[in-house]
């Protein structure tokens, strides 16, 4: 039975009762698992009973799938019931019912249930507070968050590469950079999403040098780099401005790991381009990008761009893109409205008051996408190509190869 297909496995599941087969563990967990993602807490209620009159009250395995269930399908309280019912209660079946309330936001009673597990005698583990750490990143909850942080030293737990990864994800996210560098230094393992959390760390203070000097430490430790780890290292290069080591790394993810660069990665470039005052350069990266990886924030991170440096003509381009491709944005008329002010054109402002039928009929101008796809291809290539300021600002590096990985050399 395919939980992947939940509509399919419930289907099967009830003609399989029908027919009278009987219903094994691995049934239940399927059934629950596809409950859960068709969010049918009806269902779930009733498979529920049926779990007890078969004799599966005393299954872990079955106890936890059935809170994951109720968490899944909005009914929370439900699971705790659940949980509280259940007589015998390991860390794992402790942590799953952490984990939901922390992913429903519900932190306090989270924390209420992490102190009430700590007098019940069973040992939190890594895991147990990982959850928690992320949701008081999500919500913003620093004083629930050092209260974590406090709960670990009290207990003395292992600053593990779950544990210490999530506590500098949580310092870092929240104003203290320093104590997420201590925790970084006294983690006793790390993996790569540890390094990762502290680079991007540094990136959101701004601490760009840091953030690049740290990769390559990771690399002379043994650990590679993925893409995430490059995010936050090209992220942090286009916050500080570092137009060459932003060029390097781009490079050492294509040349050296084989990565293929994501639309996220281009949008860090195109952002430091921007920041750069490189405007043209941004735009024709953009424009020689293929069409799944074309993305509207690229284009709106160029028009903030325009506004920086008052380029007003290349902002009124960048808005046509925006209407063409149907997904303009309350701030695009304000970042367009702030290049006018910043290039002294203020008296011009009246022709941004573009009427509904005025972008429609701009929109069906461009008769096919796929044809100014093509025609602005063939711009794109050629401004780079010609174009030798790009070389000189980034002191020589080449932009085709590395930019461009996918395509097959002549």
């Amino acid at each position: 039975m395919q939980a992947s297909q939940p509509a399919m496995a419930m289907k099967l599941f009830r003609e399989g009762v029908r027919g009278g087969q009987g219903v094994s563990e691995t049934t239940l967990l399927s059934v629950l698992s596809a409950l859960g993602e068709l969010e049918d807490s009806r269902g779930g209620e009733s498979i529920h009973g049926h779990w007890m009159k078969v004799g599966f009250h005393s299954n872990k395995n079955i106890v936890t799938a059935l809170i994951e269930m109720y968490a899944k399908t909005g009914s929370i309280e439900s699971g705790r019931r659940l949980f509280d019912e259940t007589m015998s209660r390991d860390v794992v079946l402790w942590n799953s019912m952490i984990d939901k309330y922390a992913k429903a936001g519900l932190l306090y009673e989270g924390i209420t249930l992490l102190k009430l597990m700590k007098s019940e005698r069973v040992n939190p583990n890594s895991s147990t507070l990982a959850g928690l750490l992320s949701a008081c990143v999500a919500t913003g909850s620093i004083k629930l968050g050092r209260y974590l942080s406090s709960f670990v030293e009290e207990e003395a737990m292992k600053l593990d590469a779950v544990l210490g990864t999530a506590l500098i994800d949580m310092f870092a996210k929240s104003g203290f950079l320093d104590k997420a560098v201590d925790i970084f230094q006294r983690m006793q393992s790390k993996d790569v999403k540890s390094w990762t959390a502290m680079i991007l760390g540094y990136g959101i203070h701004g601490r760009s040098s840091n953030a690049v000097a740290l990769m390559y430490r990771m690399e002379d430790e043994g650990y590679r780099p993925n893409e995430v780890t490059f995010l936050a290292v090209l992220s942090a290069c286009s916050h500080g401005g570092m137009g060459k080591e932003a060029m390097e790394c781009f490079r050492r993810m294509v040349e050296r790991y084989g990565l293929l660069p994501r639309v996220e990665h281009y949008g860090c470039i195109i952002d430091l381009l921007g920041r750069l005052g490189l405007l043209k350069e941004a735009q024709g990266l953009i424009e020689r990008l293929p069409p799944i990886k074309r993305d509207a924030t690229a284009w709106r991170a160029l028009l903030a761009a325009c506004r920086v440096y008052g380029d007003v003509k290349l902002g009124e381009r960048v808005n046509r893109v925006l209407v063409e491709m149907d997904d303009q944005h309350p701030t695009d008329s304000i970042l367009l409205s702030g290049t006018y002010a910043i290039a002294g054109r203020l008296k011009d402002l009246g022709s941004l008051q573009v009427t509904t039928e005025e972008q429609l009929d701009a929109k069906f101008k461009w008769k096919s996408l796929g044809k100014e796809e093509s025609r602005v291809k063939e711009a794109g290539c050629s401004m780079i190509e010609v174009d030798h300021e790009w070389e000189e600002n980034i002191d020589g590096l080449e932009l085709h190869a590395t930019m461009f990985p996918w395509q097959k050399k002549q």
